[in-house]
């Protein structure tokens, strides 16, 4: 029988895996090409806002979308060299997220610590929610 490992455990072996950013960091890798990609739930970008220029991808179908090979992916999915940064609302999902993508064989995959919510209060730029 598998050994359980509780999430806390999980999450802390996915984030062994990569070389995760700050917002700041993520502005700028941005800058140079990296693609950022926000995972988060609809009701939480009608919420909260968005990031300027990143894509939306809902975790369900992140593999898919970012895998060059799926015959699914986005445009920005050119080759397995791209350098993805995933965020959601606080970081921890798009951990997960991120190490699953190594996982499929995208190595440059990494998140942002402290996920949108960090970004924002950074001071960092954010298209307002509708109103």
């Amino acid at each position: 029988m598998a050994e359980h490992l509780g999430i806390a455990a999980q999450l802390a072996a996915a984030r062994a895996t990569l070389d995760r950013v700050t917002a700041r960091q993520a502005y700028q890798e941005a800058a140079e090409g990296a693609v950022l990609v926000d995972t988060r739930t609809a009701p939480q970008r009608d919420r909260d806002g968005t990031v300027p220029g990143a894509l939306v991808i809902e975790r369900n179908h992140l593999e898919w979308r970012c895998d060059p090979s799926s015959g699914a992916s986005v445009p920005e999915a050119r080759d397995t060299e791209v350098r993805w940064i995933l965020f959601c609302d606080e970081g921890y999902a798009s951990s997960l997220a991120a190490a699953s993508l190594r996982a499929i064989g995208l190595p440059h995959a990494t998140d942002l610590i402290g996920g949108f919510q960090t970004w924002r209060a950074t001071g960092l730029p954010v298209t307002p929610p509708p109103s």
